[in-house]
């Protein structure tokens, strides 16, 4: 389970439930984290420390930070302050951030991902934070905007895993779905970029279900359905090593513009599913 930001009702209820959590430092509270060890200390100590029986497995520090943004020279600095601030605690704990897949310059075929150099001041040194403490990049991959944006060029079987045999040929590997695509750019970008032994866990993924192009119950339920069950055998890049993957998101929410935006929920607000969904 993903939380983007610390909720007291959220982290009681998952205490004692051995659900596992990636837990978010709110981008509006990087800068406040990262000039001052004292605040990663009692942002430690206030949502993690004082709920010991939750199961935190990564601290996600900033949610799709871009060069522009006023948080992006904070990023590093904060999740330094809080990795340092989890091992004072003997919590080992792995540290990491979220980024989208804008932030790649290339991406076809998959071998020539590289990122984009806008992006290097932010990645560059996170890079090099991830390679020294042994943490995963959390990457959110959306092969529905890759398609809805590139209709022209991206068929819809191959964004929703039903293509009937491979689309892409990239050298010895073959490309069956977009996912496996995007991840595996993702890849050779950080290999490019001084990363190689980095893993991806893919941090957000789903298919909206009404509200825009290609939004239908029936798209999202295959999406979702097929991701669920391909992420289990890996990439044709990473081939046989599961893929840990985070599905978006656990409700509608009906104040996201645009429209689109209202639909990516596996439940309605009243918690009832949508469709039926096996996670096994």
């Amino acid at each position: 389970m993903r939380l983007y930001a610390p909720d007291g009702d959220a982290l009681g209820a998952l205490g004692d439930s051995n659900i596992e959590l990636m837990l978010g430092v709110a981008n509006e509270d990087l800068e406040r984290i990262a000039n001052s060890r004292a605040e990663a200390d009692a942002w430690v100590q206030n949502n993690i420390k004082n709920y010991p029986n939750v199961k935190i497995r990564y601290i996600a520090v900033g949610n799709e930070i871009n060069p522009g943004d006023s948080a992006a020279q904070f990023l590093v600095p904060a999740m330094e302050k809080i990795q340092s601030s989890l091992s004072t605690a003997g919590l080992g704990i792995k540290v990491s951030s979220a980024i989208h897949t804008g932030t790649l310059g290339e991406s076809y075929p998959p071998s020539k991902g590289s990122f984009n150099p806008e992006f290097k001041p932010i990645l560059d040194p996170l890079i090099q934070f991830l390679v020294n403490n042994n943490s995963p990049l959390l990457v959110n991959v959306y092969p529905y905007f890759s398609y809805t944006q590139n209709m022209d060029q991206i068929s819809l079987d191959y964004a929703l895993f039903t293509a009937p045999g491979p689309v892409v040929f990239d050298d010895q590997l073959q490309y069956q779905n977009l996912f496996d695509a995007i991840v595996d750019a993702m890849y050779s970008a950080l290999e490019k970029s001084g990363g190689g032994s980095v893993e991806i866990v893919v941090s957000e993924t789903g298919w909206p279900s009404d509200g825009g192009t290609a939004t239908t119950m029936d798209n999202a339920r295959t999406y979702i359905t097929n991701v669920i069950q391909h992420v289990k055998v890996g990439t044709p890049k990473r081939s046989g090593k599961p893929i840990e993957t985070y599905i978006f998101a656990m409700f509608n929410e009906n104040e996201k513009t645009p429209e689109y935006e209202k639909y990516w929920g596996l439940f309605y607000p009243n918690k009832e599913p949508k469709f039926q969904i096996n996670f096994e």
